[in-house]
Order: structure tokens, then sequence, then C-alpha cells
């Protein structure tokens, strides 16, 4: 199954740190890349990088331009290939309008949490709806997880991930790799 239909954020604030604050997490180069490989391998559309920090934002920008434009890209061009999908918008209200009018409607807007939440639906029902053609948009938390103002315009959550015991805190680059599997592999 192609990916077109969805598109992943990477959001960095409003994310909790682990007193529970509300606080903008730092990006990292790490998941800018390996996310942007694991969503170029399953065909979605774009990722997206939520920071409201212009420092961050300028940070990217730099990362961007020395894999799209630069040495990198010439050096790994597969790696210059993943990060075309990458853009950054400051705030979800930014994303949702960006994607919206992309796409000429909504996405359904799919949130990740390390816990059963109420409105969770499953992998199936997702896949069922990109098989359908209706796009959706996967939002993804880093510190400590989303924080409730991120959770304000999303739909339903995804399946939390869980492993073989009690110990539930994977890396965002796994999880964004896992849910990824879960919802587009073909075999």
């Amino acid at each position: 199954m192609s990916g077109a239909l969805l598109d992943v954020a990477l959001v960095h604030y409003p994310v909790f740190n682990r007193r529970r604050e509300v606080i903008g997490s730092a990006v990292t180069n790490l998941d800018i890349h390996d996310i942007a490989r694991t969503a170029r391998t399953y065909g979605v559309r774009r990722f997206y990088l939520v920071t409201p920090y212009e420092d961050q934002q300028q940070l990217v920008a730099e990362l961007l331009e020395h894999w799209l434009k630069g040495r990198g890209g010439q050096l790994n061009p597969a790696r210059k290939e993943a990060l075309t999908l990458v853009r950054v918008v400051p705030d979800l209200a930014t994303l949702y309008q960006r994607v919206s009018a992309d796409r000429g409607e909504r996405p359904l807007v799919l949130a990740t949490s390390a816990r059963e939440q109420p409105q969770t639906r499953d992998f199936g029902d997702i896949r069922r709806q990109l098989r359908a053609g209706k796009p959706a948009m996967i939002l993804l938390g880093t510190a400590w997880g989303l924080a409730p103002a991120a959770l304000s315009g999303v739909d339903a959550f995804l399946p939390p991930i869980k492993g073989a015991g009690d110990y539930n805190h994977l890396p965002v680059r796994s999880a964004a790799a896992i849910l990824l599997d879960r919802l587009l592999a073909t075999g």
C-alpha cells in the first residue's frame, strides 16, 4: 500500500517534560534523518517538524541546505531523496491549514501515545481508510509526550506499541518505523 495519503508530523511543541510541564523540545539531527528515511521507505507524502523556535527552524534549514543543495546530497543521493520530504512549520494550526490546503480536505488526524486512550482506532481500520482514499496525518510526540493543547485537533489515537513487558518508552524514531510498518507494509 502506498503511503501517499499519509503525512507524518514530529511535534516539538507543545509537549511534556518528565514533570508533566508543557515545554518545547529540541529538534535532533537523528530524528530528522531517520524518520525522513522511514517515511520515504513507506511512501509517506510529507514529514513535518513542528517547532515555534526560530533557532530550531534555522538549524533544520541549515541541515536541509547541506543535504539537498550541498555536498551531503552529492555524496549520498538516497539521503537527499528522503530529506526532500521534510517541511518545517511553527505550530499545529499552520500544519493543519497547510496539509488541508495541499490535500483539498482535512485529513484524519491521529495521535500517538504510550498508553491506551479512549478514542483509539485499530491499525486495520486506518489501513482500510487509506485504501479508500481518505488522507490521514500522524502526530508523533517528543520529550514525554504530546500536551493537551496538541491533542485538541486530534480525531483519534493509534494503538500504543506494546513490547514484551511493562517497559514502554521507545525512541520516537523507532515508534515511527513500527507505526508506519503496521499501517503501510506490503509484505
